[in-house]
């Protein structure tokens, strides 16, 4: 059973703000579970996720309540950093489906 996710911040507001939350963190572990690096311009290409929200979801991926999972990041060239999700394993060697 999915438990349901917990967003928070000065400016949440659950009835407006939960679903597009909860959609782009689906889209965001989808397209990063492959643990490739890439950057916030090409993952908001890839999800049509705006880069500032991206930067904000993938930060939460490190909240042990999206499942503490690892974000590296690496730094490209010219100020431009890539981005890495690993997820945590279970037990099991599957991924967690937590967050």
């Amino acid at each position: 059973m999915q438990q349901e996710l917990q967003f928070d911040g000065a400016d949440y507001v659950k009835e407006r703000d939960y679903q597009r939350l909860a959609k782009n963190h689906f889209k965001l572990k989808e397209l990063m579970k492959d643990c490739v690096y890439r950057t916030l311009s090409e993952i908001s290409d890839f999800t049509g996720i705006p880069e500032a929200s991206v930067s904000a979801g993938l930060r939460d991926f490190r909240k042990e309540k999206f499942g503490g999972h690892t974000l590296n990041k690496r730094y490209e060239k010219n100020g431009l950093y890539s981005y890495q999700l690993i997820l945590k394993k279970e037990q099991n060697g599957e991924n967690q489906i937590r967050s």
